[in-house]
């Protein structure tokens, strides 16, 4: 569940298993082991998690069900008392899932089918003591992989419960992600994304810098792509803006969270920037990759949100060269610090707020790709069920479809010299193929 740091994860959990001897259950098939790996960045989250966990125990009955993840973490109680549930795993503890797993499992196999229940175990420690890292390098049923660098955060806005689900900042060394990265390159790997809570952070606290990392990484053979899934407008330096611009592998492709456009909002936030050094970053961007795309991370509804505050908002988002929008409603969350901002704003204002944002971001989005029709581009194409269109991205992220009838097996992770000719109605752009690299 949630977010791209979730799917490395749970990708690498299953690996584990599938190295034991698990396979991944068929379609229609009962499972043995079922395995949530759940968010709670809102309450939204937190009702899909429960949601999952119901309708797995549901469908697989009498299997062995773990729950982890930001939700395990924060409501441990809560979800160990879930009908179904054996095993819930807080953020320290899912480092060794193998073993808990195996324990847990081992115990319950002891016991006769009559004896047989729900074992609803759950282990967690404080925040303060979250001190391991799982690390993480996996596709799934993906092309792409995608590689974790850094987890939690030593921020602590007052709206987010991320740092009390994934404990303090930490990372492992640039070494050992260069092996993993070299690891992924044997196994075909064309593209890797960099995932983490706050991976601008990385190696805060052993010498080493996110700039060091892409640098090294940058001379993977093999690996032909790599993204960034997100950094904070503070920890992006211009070093970084510059050496992505001119680097092998780094793709002109930058997600970067706002929050808010409103200086007001975002020191209610407790946020490390302003809205003038958000500009400034997006404009460097822009003026070494003219063609970059940026996804922007937007809230609305905060508390100490006024009309004129979401305003500011819209009016600064408006005037940037950013690509797309992605826009959440504010969630109230149990012991986070914005809840004794006075300013509550309403469900109906938060949703009229989002509907503006969204249509502003489909704007731009839409004039991003009309801007690169008729030009020439390198695709990297995903597998698709036969008899289905393929899709994949160019280097800036512009997201292409080539129809069933033009679609190849071979394609599949390869880099096709494509040009762009159109556009369909979802969306993507349409393409005719050139040749591949």
């Amino acid at each position: 569940m949630g977010c791209k740091l979730n799917f490395a994860e749970t990708s690498t959990f299953a690996r584990m298993l599938q190295e034991m001897g698990v396979r991944t259950a068929e379609k229609g098939e009962q499972a043995d082991i079922c395995l949530i790996n759940t968010c709670s960045v809102t309450e939204v989250a937190d009702h899909k998690c429960r949601q999952a966990i119901h309708r797995m125990v549901r469908n697989h009955p009498g299997a062995f069900v773990v729950v982890t993840g930001c939700y395990a973490q924060l409501s441990p109680q809560r979800v160990s008392a879930i009908e179904g549930v054996d095993l819930v795993l807080g953020s320290n503890e899912k480092a060794d899932l193998i073993q808990f797993l195996s324990e847990a499992w081992a115990e319950r196999e002891g016991l006769s089918v009559e004896q047989r229940a729900p074992l609803h175990r759950h282990h967690t420690v404080p925040t303060k003591d979250i001190t391991s890292f799982a690390p993480s390098c996996a596709r799934g049923n993906r092309t792409r992989y995608f590689l974790k660098v850094q987890d939690g955060c030593d921020y602590f806005c007052t709206y987010c419960t991320i740092p009390y689900a994934r404990g303090f900042s930490r990372s492992p060394s640039i070494d050992s992600l260069v092996a993993q990265a070299r690891q992924a390159a044997a196994e075909g790997g064309r593209e890797i994304v960099l995932t983490g809570v706050n991976i601008g952070h990385f190696g805060a606290k052993t010498g080493e810098t996110f700039i060091d990392l892409v640098r090294a990484l940058d001379q993977v053979e093999g690996i032909s792509r790599f993204r960034i899934s997100s950094l904070e407008p503070d920890l992006i330096s211009d070093d970084l803006i510059a050496f992505c611009a001119s680097s092998r592998a780094f793709m002109p492709h930058f997600h970067i969270p706002l929050q808010s456009g409103s200086d007001t909002v975002l020191r209610l936030m407790h946020r490390r920037y302003d809205t003038a050094l958000f500009a400034q970053k997006i404009h460097r961007i822009k003026t070494l990759m003219p063609d970059a795309f940026i996804g922007v991370d937007v809230m609305v509804g905060t508390r100490g949100e006024t009309p004129e505050c979401f305003e500011e908002t819209y009016q600064l988002l408006n005037t940037l060269d950013v690509t797309q929008l992605h826009v959440f409603p504010y969630s109230e969350r149990p012991g986070t610090a914005a809840l004794k901002i006075p300013y509550v704003v309403d469900e109906a204002t938060k949703k009229q707020r989002s509907q503006r944002l969204l249509a502003l971001s489909d704007e731009k989005t839409l004039a991003f790709y009309r801007r690169h029709i008729g030009t020439e581009a390198e695709v990297l194409f995903e597998r698709a069920e036969r008899g289905r269109a393929m899709h994949g991205f160019t280097r800036n992220y512009i997201r292409v479809e080539l129809p069933p009838a033009q679609a190849r097996e071979e394609y599949d992770n390869q880099l096709i010299h494509v040009r762009l000719t159109g556009l369909n109605h979802d969306g993507t752009a349409k393409v005719e193929v050139r040749g591949e690299r």
